[in-house]
């Protein structure tokens, strides 16, 4: 009986890593115009008759180059140093809770946030973040750092059913993601810890600090691909 089990369950973590496997081999190449994410919250909003999810794939070539700094500036500083968990913030996190009390704040790297956003229903378990660690190895290890960075800016929530970044520059600004100058891109960026409640129509005045600050750090921030 133990042996069927345990014969089983082989069987099971073998079909699930080749399936994983085939997964993540397949978006590397192929645009990602579904996640979890998406079907979670058009269940969510499915009484809502005006809902819908509003994305369109572009490639990287097609987003403004200031984009990219952008969001590097706002959600991941390290994102080119690191393997998919930046440690040193981390650490840093850790010594501001224990020496001065500060609470624990959310700290996943762009990779961490592509897994989630792909692989994962975004919920709040162990089981979750268990998944989403194996995912961001495996996407680190298979894709590079710009793919990770076309399919983030592709599929990354940007407010309500809006998905990627041409979907917000269509929506608020009326442009393209190519198109889009500084202002913009930092008021798209500066949404991301929580689009469900900031408007980059709104960011400016109301998250004013966080606004100059990720506008400043833009400037600062090289574009990390090659040049277009």
């Amino acid at each position: 009986m133990l042996k069927r089990i345990s014969r089983l369950l082989i069987k099971i973590m073998i079909g699930f890593i080749a399936l994983s496997l085939s997964w993540v081999m397949l978006y590397k190449f192929v645009p990602v115009k579904w996640t979890p994410l998406m079907l979670k919250r058009s269940l969510q909003n499915i009484e809502q008759k005006d809902y819908r999810n509003n994305r369109t794939w572009v490639d990287i070539e097609d987003i403004s180059p200031v984009m990219v700094r952008a969001v590097l500036a706002s959600e991941d500083g390290r994102f080119m140093e690191h393997w998919g968990f930046d440690v040193k913030e981390l650490l840093k996190m850790k010594n501001e809770h224990k020496k001065q009390g500060k609470k624990i704040r959310g700290c996943s790297t762009i990779s961490q946030q592509v897994a989630k956003n792909c692989f994962t229903f975004c919920g709040h378990s162990w089981w979750r973040k268990g998944f989403e660690t194996y995912y961001t190895v495996l996407i680190e290890l298979f894709w590079s750092k710009e793919r990770i960075m076309e399919v983030y800016l592709n599929i990354a929530e940007m407010g309500k059913g809006i998905y990627g970044v041409e979907a917000a520059a269509q929506k608020y600004f009326d442009r393209s993601a190519a198109k889009l100058n500084t202002h913009q891109a930092v008021c798209i960026a500066c949404v991301l810890p929580n689009p469900l409640v900031r408007s980059p129509k709104t960011v400016p005045h109301k998250n004013q600090s966080k606004y100059n600050t990720t506008y400043k750090r833009t400037e600062q921030t090289p574009y990390p691909f090659k040049c277009k």
